[in-house]
């Protein structure tokens, strides 16, 4: 459990960091922007839709279902539209998230990164990457969300497991997001990039939690992306000093 509410303390520490590091605020205030711009489109047009399409859905079954199922429901068009809004969000700031999250890791490791030549053979290379790893991403999301659509066959305790696995894939999702800078500049592959989550729980899974939650949160997930991009980076540099310093006693 330590573990866990360590994993969820990253965002407030990354927030805490960027108040005071003035100089870095131009590499936020560009993508919130951007998601301000994308934010307006999607919660006037599909919120209004998903309300409707489950008042539609819910209107024939017994009040006590229909109350569970509308919950169960609504939270999970919120973390949907919470998956689209970090899509756009991390595709279109993700120049300025990438050197967000270089410079802090300068900072707190106190090396200096390089990054590799600009050459148009190095940029085919690294779209290819980005193509791939969102690929790779919804072919997760695909498989796992067949799956909890089927439980959904099952009366009441059905929705409730589709539900619960739905979040699970969720944290992972948001932890496939948020460690990614400083996992995609060691050129991991996507099963090592898993395999990191994998091997930092319960930590990881508190830390993709508190940030699924706060990127489903209407208007505050144009802020929650840029903390939790930092707080991605938090974790990782915090890890990567354990090991070195393990690696170093041993």
């Amino acid at each position: 459990m330590r573990r866990l509410f360590i994993g969820f303390s990253y965002p407030w520490r990354a927030l805490h960091l960027l108040i005071g590091q003035p100089r870095w605020w131009r590499y936020i205030a560009v993508p919130i922007g951007l998601n301000l711009l994308v934010g307006v489109v999607l919660y006037t047009t599909l919120m209004l839709a998903g309300f409707h399409a489950i008042d539609t859905l819910v209107a024939d079954w017994p009040d006590w279902i229909a109350w569970v199922l509308r919950g169960v429901l609504v939270v999970a068009l919120f973390i949907g539209l919470g998956y689209l809004m970090v899509r756009f969000g991390v595709v279109l700031g993700s120049p300025f998230y990438s050197r967000l999250s270089e410079l802090l890791e300068e900072q707190l490791r106190g090396v200096t990164l390089t990054a590799p030549q600009a050459t148009p053979a190095q940029l085919v290379r690294d779209l290819g990457r980005a193509l791939l790893f969102e690929v790779k991403k919804l072919l997760l999301m695909v498989t796992v969300g067949l799956l909890a659509l089927l439980l959904n066959v099952l009366p009441g305790i059905g929705s409730v497991l589709a539900t619960m696995i739905g979040i699970a894939l969720g944290v992972t999702i948001a932890c496939l997001d948020f460690f990614d800078p400083p996992l995609e500049r060691r050129r991991l592959t996507f099963r090592a990039k898993l395999g990191f989550i994998r091997r930092y729980l319960p930590a990881s899974a508190g830390f993709g939690l508190i940030c699924l939650g706060l990127v489903s949160i209407p208007l505050l997930n144009l802020l929650a992306v840029p903390i939790c991009i930092t707080a991605g980076t938090l974790f990782y540099c915090d890890v990567a000093t354990t090991e070195s310093a393990t690696s170093e006693h041993d």
